[in-house]
């Protein structure tokens, strides 16, 4: 069985809208794309280089997947094996193929990504993919967080935790500050919500 794990850079309020380019996602006339470069040193750099290198095969929705596929495949050594890892994209619309190893997931998609999480394969890692993302909140179907919180906030934007949310624990399995001021920060699904008084 293999985890789904949602990687994510994110504002201080929440907005994971283009953090990396000013042309990525301009959805809703959104001006800040590019938001995580002035914040992005040497430490945050190790750290994506350790996670973006385990083994791991891609969940992705369609525009992610475009975004991604414009620009991977001629740059595997900044993300080696990522040519050979399986992409799985939901997408409604979409069925050709921009990428090697693509699996397009269009029908009964809850039920796909649940069967994918059965198999004895690597990790499921999601990038951007907001509206997937509420999808597989919505369903219970994310077992980790890799988060990376940027010191700045934009007050529009989407956002991660959004329409999909449901109450759900998380326990901390990793944090750190980088020089620049970007905490990075792991979280493992830990059941249900519990509530007290004091």
């Amino acid at each position: 069985m293999r985890k789904l794990i949602v990687v994510s850079f994110l504002t201080l309020d929440g907005v994971m809208q283009a953090p990396g380019g000013t042309q990525e996602d301009t959805d809703g006339s959104f001006k800040y794309g590019g938001w995580v470069v002035p914040y992005f040193d040497e430490r945050g750099g190790t750290i994506m280089h350790e996670q973006m290198t385990k083994p791991l095969d891609l969940l992705l929705g369609r525009k992610t997947y475009e975004i991604f596929a414009s620009y991977w495949p001629e740059h595997e050594n900044d993300w080696p094996g990522i040519n050979s890892a399986t992409k799985y994209v939901v997408s409604a619309s979409r069925t050709e193929s921009l990428w090697v190893n693509t699996v397009f997931i269009k029908n009964n998609v809850v039920d796909e990504i649940s069967r994918l999480k059965q198999q004895d394969a690597p990790d499921l890692q999601v990038y951007g993919s907001s509206r997937l993302i509420q999808t597989l909140f919505k369903y219970d179907l994310v077992d980790e967080l890799w988060l990376k919180y940027f010191p700045i906030t934009l007050g529009v934007g989407k956002r991660l935790f959004a329409e999909g949310t449901m109450p759900a624990a998380f326990k901390l399995t990793y944090s750190e500050a980088t020089p620049s001021g970007v905490i990075f920060a792991s979280y493992e699904r830990s059941g249900e919500v519990k509530t007290g008084s004091f």
